[in-house]
C-alpha cells in the first residue's frame, strides 16, 4: 500500500507541474469555450486514461514502432480544422441550441481524440514512462491521469470564467487562434521528427533578417491601412469622432498633435521594416532571432485581428454612438481598434528590431495617449456626460474589464 501512495504522490505532483502552461491545458481552455466544461473534462479523462495506460504497459514499444513525427503531423492537421471550424461559427434555432446542450456526445468524442493525438508523444506520456521504470505501474497510472486532469480541470474553469466575461466572438476568435497555434508548433515538431533535423534550424535557413523585414513591411502596411480605413468609419459612424475630426484640424490643438505623431509613427513604422527588408540596415544583433520573428508575427496578426473585430462591429452598430456599445468587444473596452494597432507594431517592432522601429513604436503610444486622454474622453464626456461617466466605469481604456463594475 505504502509503494502505491508513494507512486500516486510522486506521479500525480510530477505531472501536474508539467502540464502547467503545456499545450494540453491551453487546448483545454480552448475547448471549454466551445463546449460544456462536464463533457470536456470526461473526454480529457478518457483519452488520459487511455495514453497513460499505453504509457505505463506498452508505450515505449509504441513509440518505436510509429514514429512521433506522423503522430504530431496528424495532430497538427487535426487541430488546424478544430480552429477553423471555431472561428467559422455555429448557427443554431432555439430548438436546435436546446438539444446541443443536452447533447454531450459530439463534445466527448473531439475532446478525446484531440487529447488523445496531442499527448502521445508529448512530454508528461515520456515522463510517465520514466516513473513507471522506478515505481509501480499502477500507482503511476492513477497518480499520472488524475494529475493531468486535475491541471486541465484548472484550465476548464478559467476557459469558462473567460467565456462568461467576454464578448462571444472574442472568446471564439481566441479560441480558434489557440487551435492554429497548436496546430502550427506540431507541424514545425513533426517536420523536425521526419527530417531528422532540428525543426528551428531549418526556420532560421528561412526566415532570415532579409524575409522578416518584407513579411513585417507587409504586416505594418495592413495595420496602416487598417487604421485609416477605421478612422475614416469610426468618424462617419459616431457623432463624438466627427467633433475630434473638426477639433484636429485646429494647429497646435492636442488632437492635431495627436494626429502629427501617429501619422510620423505610422510613416516611420513603415520606413523600418523596409530599410532592414532593403539591406540597408540591420536588426539590433542581441534580438535577430528566428524564434523572436514568429512572436512578433504572432503578436501582429493578433493585433490586426483586434483591428477587423474592432471594425467589423462598427459596421454593425445600430445605436446613434458605438462608443456606448453594451454588446462586443466595446462593452469592454473604449479603444479596441487602437490597442490592435499598437499590438500590431508591437509585433512588427519583435519581428525587426531596430531604432526606427523603436521610436516609431514610443510615438505611437504617446500620441494614442494624447488622442485617449486629452482628447476623445474628455469630448465625450462632455457630449454624453453621466451616460459616457457610466460607460467608462464598466469598460477598460485599452484592456477588457474582466469584473463587472459595482452599482
Amino acid at each position: 500500500m505504502n509503494g502505491f501512495l508513494i507512486a500516486f504522490a510522486v506521479s500525480f505532483g510530477v505531472v501536474f507541474v508539467a502540464e502547467l502552461g503545456d499545450k494540453s491545458q491551453l487546448m483545454a481552455l480552448a475547448f471549454a469555450t466551445r463546449y460544456r466544461a462536464l463533457p470536456v473534462l470526461v473526454g480529457i479523462t478518457l483519452a488520459t486514461t487511455a495514453v497513460h495506460l499505453l504509457s505505463v504497459a506498452v508505450g515505449h514499444g509504441l513509440g518505436s514502432a510509429v514514429p512521433t513525427g506522423w503522430i504530431a503531423l496528424v495532430a497538427a492537421v487535426a487541430f488546424i480544422g478544430f480552429g477553423a471550424w471555431t472561428l467559422r461559427g455555429d448557427r443554431l434555432t432555439p430548438a436546435e441550441r436546446a438539444k446541443a446542450e443536452r447533447a454531450t456526445g459530439s463534445a466527448v468524442l473531439t475532446s478525446s481524440v484531440a487529447f488523445f493525438l496531442a499527448e502521445l508523444g508529448d512530454k508528461t506520456m515520456l515522463a510517465t514512462i520514466t516513473l513507471a521504470t522506478q515505481y509501480g505501474w499502477f500507482g503511476v497510472w492513477v497518480g499520472s491521469t488524475l494529475g493531468m486532469v486535475a491541471a486541465d480541470a484548472l484550465a476548464i474553469v478559467v476557459g469558462r470564467k473567460l467565456g462568461r466575461l467576454l464578448p462571444e466572438r472574442t472568446v471564439q476568435v481566441g479560441a480558434a487562434v489557440l487551435f492554429f497555434l497548436f496546430g502550427g508548433s506540431l507541424v514545425v515538431e513533426a517536420a523536425g521528427e521526419l527530417t531528422g533535423r532540428p525543426a528551428w534550424a531549418a526556420v532560421g535557413d528561412v526566415l532570415d533578417h532579409h524575409t522578416a523585414g518584407w513579411l513585417a513591411l507587409g504586416m505594418a502596411a495592413l495595420v496602416a491601412l487598417l487604421g485609416a480605413v477605421g478612422g475614416r468609419r469610426l468618424l462617419r459612424a459616431s457623432p463624438a469622432r466627427r467633433e475630434m475630426g473638426r477639433a484636429a484640424r485646429v494647429p497646435g490643438s492636442p488632437a492635431w498633435w495627436g494626429n502629427l505623431l501617429y501619422g510620423t509613427a505610422t510613416v516611420l513604422g513603415l520606413v523600418a521594416p523596409l530599410l532592414v527588408g532593403a539591406d540597408v540596415i540591420d536588426p539590433i544583433t542581441v534580438f535577430d532571432d528566428p524564434g523572436l520573428v514568429v512572436i512578433g508575427a504572432g503578436l501582429a496578426l493578433l493585433g490586426v485581428v483586434l483591428v477587423l473585430a474592432s471594425q467589423l462591429e462598427l459596421r454593425r452598430a445600430g445605436g446613434p454612438d458605438p462608443v456606448l456599445a453594451r454588446t462586443g468587444l466595446r462593452s469592454r473596452m473604449r479603444n479596441p481598434g487602437l490597442t490592435g494597432i499598437v499590438l500590431a507594431t508591437a509585433g512588427v517592432l519583435v519581428m525587426v528590431p531596430t531604432l526606427v522601429g523603436v521610436l516609431a513604436a514610443v510615438l505611437l503610444v504617446v500620441s494614442v495617449r494624447i488622442q485617449v486622454r486629452a482628447v476623445r474622453e474628455p469630448m465625450l464626456a462632455q457630449l454624453h456626460g453621466d451616460e459616457y461617466v457610466a460607460y467608462a466605469a464598466r469598460t477598460g481604456r485599452y484592456l477588457p474589464r474582466l469584473t463587472s463594475a459595482r452599482s
